[in-house]
């Protein structure tokens, strides 16, 4: 501990980090000659995520597709930005380097503008109101009162993100229970029932 210590220049851990030398000796020395470790509970959870990612990956995939068909094709939402969609402009480039699909995040955009994007968030049952994406769960937010708030709906048009929009994360639950959850809270965010 006292010792100059040659492989890091004559460093003296006592010397140059007083009553912290020890621990930073553990930091410095046994992680570079041992490498950081995991648990064993986590090194297997990590492995069982990444062994399951393709079967999960195709599962979001598969039930945003059946989102985003069945948001683009109600009359409360005003757009869908998914590139799944074949009148995204992006449509054919995501068909050609994307072929299981372009991801399980999009936006859209509800008729009523930030009043009506902020009473939906606040209405989904299933759904997550969060800010992360890539859940399992199915999780939405709404940037023009969270992420977003401090911009006015000028600049958030500006930006591409538009007062009315909502990024959903589309998750593993079954689809028509997503599907269900998303027409409610639709129906109480417009006070229009779906058509």
């Amino acid at each position: 501990m006292t010792e100059p210590v040659a492989s890091y220049g004559g460093l003296s851990w006592w010397g140059n980090f007083g009553e912290y030398g020890f621990l930073t000796k553990l930091r410095s020395e046994q992680l570079r000659d041992i490498g950081g470790s995991l648990s064993a509970q986590s090194a297997f959870t990590l492995i069982q995520g990444v062994e399951t990612l393709p079967q999960r990956m195709d599962a979001h995939v598969a039930n945003a597709a059946a989102v985003a068909t069945w948001l683009d094709a109600d009359s409360r939402v005003d757009y869908v930005k998914w590139a799944g969609l074949p009148g995204h402009p992006h449509h054919d480039r995501a068909e050609r380097y994307l072929p299981s699909g372009p991801g399980a995040v999009f936006a859209f955009g509800l008729l009523g503008g930030r009043e009506a994007a902020q009473k939906f968030v606040e209405s989904v049952q299933i759904a997550s109101h969060v800010a992360n994406i890539g859940d399992v769960r199915t999780l939405v937010i709404h940037p023009g009162s969270t992420t977003h708030r401090q911009l006015t709906d000028g600049q958030l048009r500006g930006a591409g993100i538009g007062p009315e929009l909502v990024r959903i994360s589309v998750g593993l639950e079954d689809v028509e229970d997503l599907l269900w959850d998303l027409d409610q809270a639709l129906t109480s965010a417009t006070g229009q029932e779906r058509s």
